[in-house]
C-alpha cells in the first residue's frame, strides 16, 4: 500500500527510527509481528535490493502508521533509507509472522532483547501500556553502551506506564556506567527474577548469537522449551 513518510529520526548512535503515515488505510495485527516495506530507488542497488522484511516497532495501537527501527549499514536499503525525506513515498505490506506478544496474560514473561532486538518489545511495550492489559513483563536489554542504545530514555517511562513492569538494562561496554554490566545469562537473571527461573516465558530477540546463547543458557538451567520462545528472525 501506498505511504509515505510521517517521522524519521536518529535514537541512538546509527539507529534510525522511520514511521510510515498510511495514508487512511487501518491495519490490525499483533505486536511482535513484520512488514515488508520497498523504498523508491535512489540510485542504489545491490543484490538484495530495496525490499526488506522488517520488524514492527509501533504498536497496533498506533492508528494509521507502521514504523521500524534499523542500525543504518552500507547497503542499497539502509543508504536510501538515509536520503528519504518526511513526505517521500514508500511501499508497505500488511504485517505478518507467528512470532508475537502471547494473549495469555496469567503468566509472568521476561523479555530479553540484545541491541536493535528492542524493536519488538518497544512494541509490545506500547502495546501494553495503551491497552492496560494485565501482564506482568520483566525487561531485561543488553546494549554495548549507552550510545548505541536505541529508545533509552524512552523505556523507563514506558515501564513506568505498566504496573509491575521491571527494567533491567545492562551495558556491556561502557566505563561509565554504574549499573548492571553481565551479559544476559541464567546468572544475571536469577539476581533479577522472583522465584525460580521455570517460573516465566522468556521472549528473546537479538543478534542470532545472542539468541542462541541464552536459549541455550535458559535451557540449561532446565527452563522447558514451551517456556522459551526466541525470534530468529532476523528483520530489525
Amino acid at each position: 500500500m501506498r505511504s509515505l513518510i510521517k517521522e524519521k529520526r536518529e535514537v541512538a548512535q546509527g539507529t534510525v527510527l522511520a514511521i510510515f503515515d498510511l495514508q487512511g488505510e487501518v491495519i490490525d495485527f499483533r505486536p511482535g509481528q513484520y512488514f515488508w516495506v520497498e523504498l523508491p530507488d535512489r540510485g542504489y542497488q545491490d543484490e538484495k535490493g530495496l525490499r526488506r522484511h522488517i520488524s514492527v516497532v509501533t504498536s497496533p495501537t498506533e492508528r494509521g502508521v507502521l514504523g521500524l527501527c534499523t542500525r543504518m549499514r552500507d547497503t542499497a536499503f539502509k543508504n536510501t533509507l538515509a536520503e528519504l525525506e518526511v513526505g517521500d513515498e514508500v511501499d508497505v505490506e500488511h504485517p505478518k509472522g507467528d512470532w508475537q506478544l502471547p494473549e495469555d496474560t496469567s503468566r509472568g514473561y521476561v523479555f530479553l532483547a540484545g541491541g536493535i532486538g528492542i524493536t519488538v518489545f518497544r512494541c509490545m511495550l506500547r502495546y501494553i501500556a495503551d491497552t492496560g492489559e494485565p501482564y506482568r513483563v520483566t525487561l531485561v536489554y543488553s546494549n554495548r553502551d549507552r550510545e548505541s542504545t536505541p529508545f533509552l530514555d524512552e523505556l523507563p517511562e514506558l515501564a513506568d506506564r505498566i504496573p509491575g513492569c521491571t527494567l533491567v538494562l545492562t551495558m556491556t561496554e561502557d566505563e561509565g556506567w554504574d549499573g548492571e554490566t553481565r551479559y544476559i545469562g541464567p546468572d544475571l537473571l536469577r539476581d533479577h527474577l522472583d522465584g525460580d527461573l521455570g517460573d516465566y516465558t522468556y521472549l528473546i530477540a537479538g543478534p542470532p548469537q545472542m539468541v542462541e546463547a541464552v536459549t541455550e543458557g535458559l535451557s540449561g538451567e532446565g527452563v522447558p522449551d514451551e517456556q522459551l520462545l526466541p525470534d530468529r528472525f532476523s528483520g530489525y
